[in-house]
């Protein structure tokens, strides 16, 4: 079966981005790039990756999660299909007729997110990669097989948290392995807890 694999950067203080989604303080640079990049290599953008010369060939993941807000940073830029080297699927109810223009391997859509996940994790392939945000998250956290937090020695004191505030039943996750860098920057793996 395949894993939803909720993989992301974090704050000290638990936040995917900034108040306002703003992620510019997280580090782009330091001795946890190359590792990063090296086994998640499919999570770069697909533009960004061929610049730097990643090799996403070999990667674990061959779908990507993202609400709309999430997807929308790349916008502004014009980055209609950040990771079209994987099957995208943006999750929104408000922008489902916006013109995009070319968007290949992407779908937007008002799917209940969970249904898909269930879906897309009886069917054959690799591991789902939950991009964020905080959100979607909170509404696939029983679907949440993997967690790979990248924490980041920063404090945001307000933003877009891990998961969403709210009343839902505690979730047990045991840790695989944790690496601290020089950089500050602590990538822990949980997984689910089986049972």
């Amino acid at each position: 079966m395949r894993e939803l694999v909720y993989y992301v950067a974090v704050s000290l203080d638990g936040y995917i981005a900034g108040p306002d989604g703003e992620f510019d303080g997280f580090l782009m640079e330091g001795d946890h790039m190359e590792a990063q990049n090296a086994r998640f290599g499919d999570a770069v953008p697909t533009d960004a990756a061929a610049a730097l010369g990643i090799d996403q060939s070999g990667g674990s993941f061959d779908t990507v999660l993202m609400g709309w807000n999430t997807y929308a940073v790349g916008l502004p830029m014009g980055a209609t299909s950040p990771y079209r080297h994987l099957d995208q699927i943006v999750f929104t109810r408000s922008h489902l007729d916006d013109d995009l223009g070319e968007r290949p391997n992407l779908v937007v859509t008002d799917e209940d997110p969970l249904a898909v996940v269930q879906r897309l994790k009886s069917e054959e392939g690799g591991a789902i990669w939950l991009c964020g945000g905080g959100q979607l998250a909170t509404q696939l956290l029983g679907e949440i097989d993997r967690l790979v937090l990248k924490r980041q020695p920063m404090l945001f004191g307000s933003g877009i948290p891990l998961f969403a505030p709210g009343a839902y039943d505690p979730q047990r996750f045991d840790a695989v392995e944790t690496t601290a860098y020089e950089s500050g920057v602590v990538i822990s793996e949980y997984v689910r807890r089986a049972g």
